[in-house]
């Protein structure tokens, strides 16, 4: 693992996810909110609906309107549900993932370059930057639903690559989910798998970052 390392140069930008990596994203309380948490449950964990498909709708640029009415045609009951994720969504932005929004803290102050890359939809991602000021640190974000393309598709991380004017190799990316690191390892730019800010920060020394 050193020895790959050595062979990248330093990256001149990190690029971060931000849902589950510096955002606790889970959409069980906002659901919670309008059906109430056993009804919730079911609905997550409900045979005939897979709730984590359906919102990558909205992530890759459909409407949620669009998204709803889907809901009421397949699956109308469980469309009271699917509603009232929307309708609550601020409810499920638990908070701040622990330590990480003080990582990137500690890179902005070094004048590292900082990108988010985020799978949100494009109605709903307004919520992020009114909630949580840590993101007003960043260069650009992209967001999913904005450019109609989510992770891991290829496209979206070139999106990141000409936003920030560096070649994709110059780029380091982190991410929560073992896929889109994979995606972004494909293309050439550096990747790390997120699992806490302890670890994190440990990673980016090693690829010489100053945090």
């Amino acid at each position: 693992m050193t020895g790959e390392r050595l062979r990248f140069a330093t990256p001149e930008a990190v690029v971060f996810d931000l849902g589950n990596v510096l955002i606790d994203w889970d959409p069980f309380p906002a659901i919670a909110a309008g059906v109430g948490p056993d009804e919730a449950r079911r609905f997550l964990e409900a045979e005939d609906f897979d709730f984590w498909a359906w919102n990558l709708g909205p992530d890759s640029g459909d409407t949620w309107a669009d998204a709803e009415d889907a809901v009421r045609r397949s699956h109308p009951h469980w469309l009271e549900h699917a509603l009232a994720y929307r309708t609550h969504f601020l409810e499920s932005l638990v908070g701040e993932v622990p330590g990480t929004a003080d990582v990137v803290r500690d890179l902005h102050a070094a004048e590292v370059r900082l990108f988010a890359l985020t799978n949100w939809s494009h109605e709903l991602y307004p919520h992020a930057p009114e909630n949580f000021d840590v993101l007003a640190l960043f260069d650009d974000v992209v967001v999913s639903g904005t450019e109609k393309i989510a992770k891991p598709d290829p496209r979206v991380f070139r999106i990141v690559a000409e936003r920030s004017g560096l070649p994709l190799d110059r780029l380091l990316f982190v991410d929560d989910k073992q896929a889109n690191v994979d995606a972004a390892a494909a293309l050439g730019m550096q990747a790390i798998l997120f699992t806490d800010a302890a670890a994190l920060r440990t990673e980016l020394r090693s690829h010489g970052l100053p945090v």
